[in-house]
């Protein structure tokens, strides 16, 4: 590692680490309905929303009637976002005339299974895409669906957090607020003015926007060049902001009309933190202690650090065996220069490495980098990023609620170990919360682990319709361990409701489009539905004096403890399939073996014997 790559870190962690009192500040007034700087501005449409939807502001909601609007609004939103898509071709703002038919032409046709998948993953915040934006996407189809996905997935999920947040908060009630109203400020208040800023600094950085035809281009060859362009700043801006991570084209934030500049990445990946960051002060305004929230946030930190720095340390040390010794020495050997491929060169090892770990510990897809890339242990950082459930930060809101089940795990362990009742700020932690917390847990680890063991062994006849290239294992560009890795990062990926991949993996087929869009259904709602519960249930619960058998949750051995908690569990569930590819694929590199042409079968390599 270089001196000035950690400088870009450490600096990078410093901004956010002063932007999170203040942020975090101003999303506490407005959730709890306090006057701000931008209600001058803005009540006047917060009104109008209310009296147009017919919403009462007074009016709040018990968990199930909270969980019943959090439904409707995602199952009105999917059925919009499929639509729009299978209808693009009769839609405006469709210059390259993008249409299910269009195959013909060339262009990618947006298929029943492909227009299901991308509208579950754009509805429940994944923005996970088996597409080519710019060969299957109309203009009206990334912004129409596409980028108002993008806020409503993200509004919801502050809302389900800020829920949450109010069930501890609260005590002997029956309501933790309403939806309706906290979606709604959540957009207006939030996301609409920070996506409008960044999105007039991305455009100042040569980020593109516009609605032109694309622009054919002859080279200096005298060859043909398709410039693709389009709306594409304002999609950048809330992709980032609310942790979506859809880009507009299939290159993502590699591509210079994304991220054209070194300030385009640096700011791209603050707008990624700073809203996760920034919920954890919120937490600690509403429950009156912010100790509690900078608690929260000093353990997500240390887990941030923990894999930034690993990342970045083997991406830095780079494949031994094209280290000039030669393979004798691989074992203590490093690359000259580090492991550049798949990066760009104007960022880097270091923001490579860093933007990698921020979009995989926050629920957003954006990459610089190709993952699949990557060192094993490189890989590893991202996979078991979203294997902990996304907690180190995480997405908009998500990340908040998913610290705090490990939180409410983390004070029921402590209370078995010194024979206590388990307590958190003030509520017991009983039977019906631990349930919940691991229903929650066990849902997303099945739907990983099932579903990438099915892919890894199933077989399709030939020219089937659920996998037209054969076998599942058949759309792989790798073997071995690292080929593995792909279908283990994919279900994963799904699941966690991130969005990144390991881009080895073709994964526009019938199988995995409808099982990963399951998986993207699984982790979101077998997640949040879970925790809503445990919301009401605190809200009811009658607070409880602090006394001296009252574990403090807002020190250094809570922190540790949580921590411990978040490591152990995603280990003890995770281990054996990431010793199946990441892990042995690193040994094995270290021994001079390297896994790049697909085979047949998983099953018929001698590393799984």
């Amino acid at each position: 590692m270089t001196a000035i790559g950690i400088y870009q870190i450490l600096f990078f962690f410093l901004i956010i680490l002063a932007l999170t009192k203040p942020v975090g500040m101003f999303m506490a007034r407005v959730f709890q309905g306090e006057r701000t700087f931008l209600h001058p501005i803005l009540r006047p449409m917060e009104r109008l929303i209310y009296r147009l939807s017919g919403v009462r502001e007074d009016v709040e909601q018990h968990w199930t009637q909270y969980a019943g609007a959090v439904l409707a609004i995602s199952i009105a939103k999917f059925a919009f976002t499929y639509l729009i898509q299978r209808l693009q071709g009769f839609l405006p703002l469709n210059p390259q005339g993008f249409s299910t038919a269009a195959a013909a032409q060339g262009a990618t046709p947006m298929t029943p299974d492909l227009a299901f998948n991308t509208a579950v993953s754009f509805m429940t915040n994944t923005n996970w895409q088996s597409y080519v934006g710019e060969t299957t996407m109309s203009y009206f189809v990334q912004m129409a669906a596409l980028t108002v996905q993008n806020f409503t997935s993200a509004a919801a999920g502050i809302a389900i957090a800020i829920a949450l947040v109010r069930g501890f908060a609260r005590h002997e009630v029956k309501t933790i607020g309403n939806f309706w109203v906290d979606f709604t400020r959540a957009t207006v208040y939030v996301l609409l003015p920070l996506a409008f800023v960044a999105a007039l600094i991305f455009a100042s950085q040569g980020v593109v926007q516009n609605w032109d035809a694309y622009t054919q281009a002859t080279t200096v060859e005298g060859a043909t060049q398709t410039i693709a362009q389009g709306p594409v700043a304002s999609q950048e801006a809330i992709k980032q902001l609310g942790t979506n991570g859809g880009g507009f084209f299939n290159a993502n934030s590699a591509h210079p009309f994304e991220n054209p500049t070194p300030l385009s990445t640096t700011l791209q990946i603050l707008l990624i933190f700073v809203l996760p960051a920034a919920l954890t002060y919120t937490f600690g305004s509403m429950v009156k202690d912010t100790r509690q929230g900078w608690s929260l946030f000093a353990a997500m930190s240390i887990m941030f650090f923990i894999g930034v720095f690993t990342a970045y340390w083997s991406e830095q040390r780079g494949n031994p065996i094209l280290a000039q010794q030669g393979i004798e020495t691989a074992v203590t050997a490093t690359q000259p220069g580090g492991n550049m491929e798949g990066k760009e060169v104007r960022f880097g090892i270091a923001q490579s490495a860093l933007f990698a770990t921020v979009t995989t510990d926050a629920s957003c897809g954006a990459v610089n980098t190709m993952h699949d890339s990557f060192t094993p242990l490189g890989g590893l950082v991202p996979l078991f990023n979203m294997q902990t459930g996304e907690v180190i930060f995480g997405g908009v809101g998500a990340g908040l609620y998913g610290i705090l089940l490990y939180a409410i795990l983390a004070v029921f362990i402590a209370g078995l170990m010194v024979g206590r009742t388990p307590e958190y700020l003030g509520k017991k932690i009983e039977q019906k919360e631990v349930k919940m917390a691991m229903l929650a847990l066990i849902a997303c680890a099945f739907s990983i682990l099932v579903f990438t063991a099915i892919s890894t062994v199933l077989q399709f006849p030939k020219d089937s319709y659920w996998n037209p290239q054969g076998p599942a294992i058949g759309n792989l560009n790798n073997a071995g361990p690292h080929g593995f890795a792909e279908i283990l990062y994919a279900y994963t990926s799904g699941t966690a409701n991130n969005g990144s991949a390991f881009a080895g993996i073709s994964a526009n087929t019938p199988w995995y489009n409808l099982t990963i869009g399951l998986a993207m259904l699984i982790g979101r709602f077998l997640f949040l539905l879970p925790l809503l519960a445990v919301a009401g249930s605190l809200a009811a619960k009658k607070q409880i004096p602090v006394t001296s058998g009252t574990l403090p949750t807002h020190g250094g051995l809570f922190v540790g403890l949580l921590v411990g908690t978040v490591l152990i569990v995603g280990a003890l569930t995770f281990f054996p399939a990431l010793s199946l590819g990441p892990i042995v694929e690193h040994f094995l590199m270290r021994q001079g073996r390297l896994f790049s042409l697909a085979i047949p079968s998983l099953m018929d390599l001698p590393w799984l014997s």
